[in-house]
């Protein structure tokens, strides 16, 4: 059977029972010139665990652009880094739809067959999910429906293609059912300008001048965007669901029981409320679990429950008291007000052998975030579907969460989804206060030495610092904060700078980035089903006071820094003729080659406009290497093209002794006389050569304003 359905502008077509058939749940769907297969499979049996067992996995086939894998092995491996951020937006936006109690083994798998490269692969492969979830007989109550939200011309555009996306300064994906926000990702996307000024003037005078604007997003404009989003998901989903609710399955499935032993949580509840309060006190993750394992063992001496029960039945309890006591006092675990921000430390370029750094300490949370800073082959190269070339990642965050930062022992793994996820929120939150034309490839690492809540968030306030400690400069400084809630009923409390505790026994998790002018980044996941527009709105507004008091400590901070000047990397950016680059580059690369190794250096360029970068650890040495360029280029002859020394008063057959100044893997430069060297090919060395070693030389060749000699001794 197959389906076409008018969603938002676009037709969309479903093939059902056509493949895929021994799955609970699957579809086919066509958009364009994109087709992506979506199933869901289901084990028999319930997990004992008290969780939801949802794995969510997106895979991207390269068959789909008609290419073949790059690298050794001509084959899909592991996820790449895109593919596992897609992998969580399904997760986070189709786990809420899940009745309390479902605990059979669930796995999700959307498989991106054909793309187009205008066709958003993310919100098309979300929609194919939530029909195959609708489908399968697991009880949910409609299906999602997902859109992005772009800003053109100063207006909102519903769904841009990714042509579109581009010129657009937001970026903000939203999912949902009816008139409910399940999911929010939002990022600012910068508008550069392409002035001349910045290789004219240099970055920071560019900065000065306005080259780019950050392109944040207000409370009220951000939640003006929602509404047309909201619009949309709701006729969407109602679509989705007039269409296939009457080919759903229709299956009992046996859900666990919520509420637990009544005469165990009444047990609990009489003897042991205070001591679970008074472990509620412990802040750390490890000191409550603590706490909480010597009371449950009380338990299971006094009475005759099986261990799990206990634990179980404590967590219920546990969860209650945060809540209640929320509710009804107002207060938190650890004594704050509702709206009350975690005391703050923040110490800058403590770590001397690196470009920047910043300890930012938040409470129990704790991120030491490092900047590097490089030349352009250190980007890094992905391949995405929709792009023929391959991506050059100038910006980079990374973010680490070892066992030790929450009390654990365990191996040191390899970043998972959780850290390919926050590291993509503190990027995003914080790549547009870097110009896209600042001339350094930019990488933040965010070491969580500390966590108990809110690690991503002081990442972007301990990477901002991190940036300016490393002589970045950013555009306007960014701070982070997670907002939490607690809703029962008509009752909600909306909280500030959660900890770890609310965050678990909590309702929403909400982390809103921006400058002192607006919203950079903001990513929301509600456990209970839609959020209310009101609730949203106290929840944005609240954490802009927040985010105004923690830029008030970090503009403190900055007062403070110390850049390390003697460390970072020197760099210099200049135009040529663009007919000119060839004479750089040399015959077979031997010109560029020679002027690296010489001078230690690394060399960019760009042969459609004539740009030339050249990196290196030792300003002098940059600033040698771009007059050798420069007088290459001009075409000067009789003259040294490395530091303008006079030739005229060389001949070939001329002798001297002279002094290895460098060795290249080409051959070594001997100092002759005023300052000129002379190049000993490698071919002409007769033994080892140090530098420093004097050894005599006799003038070969005179040619393209280079001395080459041979070796005498």
């Amino acid at each position: 059977m197959q389906y076409s359905i008018q969603i938002n502008q676009n037709l969309e077509f479903f093939d059902l029972n056509k493949v895929a058939r021994q799955a609970a749940g699957s579809v086919l769907m066509r958009l364009g010139k994109g087709v992506v297969l979506a199933t869901v499979a289901r084990e028999e049996n319930l997990v004992e665990e008290d969780f939801l067992p949802l794995t969510v996995q997106y895979i991207e086939k390269t068959y789909a652009v008609g290419k073949i894998p790059g690298g050794y092995v001509k084959r899909e491996a592991k996820p790449s880094e895109s593919e596992t951020l897609s992998a969580r937006i399904i997760d986070r936006s189709l786990r809420p739809l899940f009745p309390k109690g479902y605990a059979y083994p669930t796995q999700i798998v959307v498989m991106v067959l054909s793309a187009d490269e205008e066709v958003d692969l993310q919100v098309m492969s979300l929609n194919a999910a939530s029909v195959a979830l609708y489908l399968s007989g697991i009880p949910i109550k409609a299906p999602v429906c997902a859109v992005r939200i772009g800003r053109i011309g100063g207006e909102f555009v519903l769904n841009p293609s990714n042509k579109k996306l581009k010129e657009s300064t937001l970026d903000l994906f939203v999912s949902g059912l009816k008139d409910e926000l399940l999911m929010i990702e939002m990022r600012a996307l910068p508008s550069t300008s392409e002035d001349a000024s910045l290789i004219q003037t240099g970055f920071a005078e560019a900065v000065a001048l306005g080259a780019q604007a950050m392109n944040e997003l207000s409370e009220d404009e951000l939640l003006s965007a929602l509404a047309l989003a909201q619009r949309a998901i709701s006729n969407g989903s109602n679509a989705y669901e007039e269409a296939f609710n009457k080919h759903r399955k229709q299956e009992t499935l046996r859900l666990k029981s919520e509420g637990g032993n009544c005469e165990l949580l009444n047990f609990i509840k009489d003897n042991f409320t205070h001591a679970i309060q008074k472990a509620l006190h412990q802040m750390a993750k490890s000191e409550r679990a603590g706490e909480l394992e010597k009371i449950a063992q009380e338990i299971l001496k006094e009475s005759a429950f099986s261990e799990e029960e206990i634990l179980n039945a404590l967590s219920s309890v546990k969860k209650e008291l945060v809540r209640r006591q929320i509710l009804e006092e107002k207060r938190r675990a650890d004594g704050r007000g509702l709206d009350e921000v975690r005391p703050i430390e923040i110490e800058t370029n403590i770590l001397p052998g690196a470009h920047g750094s910043c300890l930012f300490t938040r409470g129990q949370t704790q991120a030491l975030v490092v900047a590097t800073l490089g030349g352009e082959n250190d980007a890094q190269l992905s391949d995405s579907l929709s792009e023929k070339n391959p991506l050059s990642e100038r910006f980079m965050f990374h973010y680490n969460f070892p066992g030790f930062s929450v009390g654990e022992a365990g191996p040191m793994k390899a970043p998972g989804r959780r850290e390919l996820g926050h590291g993509n929120l503190a990027k995003r939150a914080l790549y547009p206060s870097v110009d896209e034309n600042y001339p350094y490839v930019v990488r933040l690492v965010s070491e969580i030495l500390e966590s108990n809540g809110s690690s991503s968030m002081a990442s972007v306030c301990g990477g901002s610092l991190a940036l300016r400690a490393a002589g970045v400069p950013s555009i306007k400084l960014v701070a982070g904060v997670a907002m939490g809630l607690v809703l029962e009923g008509e009752e909600y409390a909306v909280l500030t700078d959660i900890m770890g505790l609310e965050d678990h026994d909590g309702d929403m998790d909400f982390k809103v980035a921006g400058s002192r002018d607006g919203i950079t980044a903001l990513q929301m996941d509600i456990k209970l089903g839609g959020i209310e527009r009101e609730i949203l709105k106290k929840a944005l507004y609240q954490a802009r006071e927040a985010r105004e008091h923690i830029l008030g400590l970090m503009e403190e901070a900055e007062g403070q820094i110390v850049v390390n000047e003697e460390i970072l990397p020197k760099l210099e950016l200049f135009s040529v003729e663009p007919s000119k680059i060839v004479d750089i580059i040399g015959q077979a690369g031997k010109t560029i080659k020679e002027i690296i190794e010489k001078f230690g250096v690394s060399i960019d360029l760009d042969r459609e406009k004539g740009e030339v970068k050249i990196a290196g650890s030792e300003g002098e040495q940059v600033q040698a290497a771009k007059d050798y360029i420069i007088n290459i280029t001009s075409g000067t002859r009789g003259r040294n093209f490395s530091k303008g020394k006079d030739l005229s008063g060389f001949s070939i057959g001329d002798e001297f002794s002279g002094e290895v100044k460098k060795i290249a893997s080409f051959g070594a430069f001997v100092s002759l006389k005023n300052g000129v060297d002379g190049l000993l090919h490698h071919s002409k060395i007769k033994h080892k050569l140090n530098e420093n070693d004097r050894i005599r030389v006799k003038i070969s060749e005179i040619k393209n304003d280079k001395i080459s000699v041979d070796w005498l001794d």
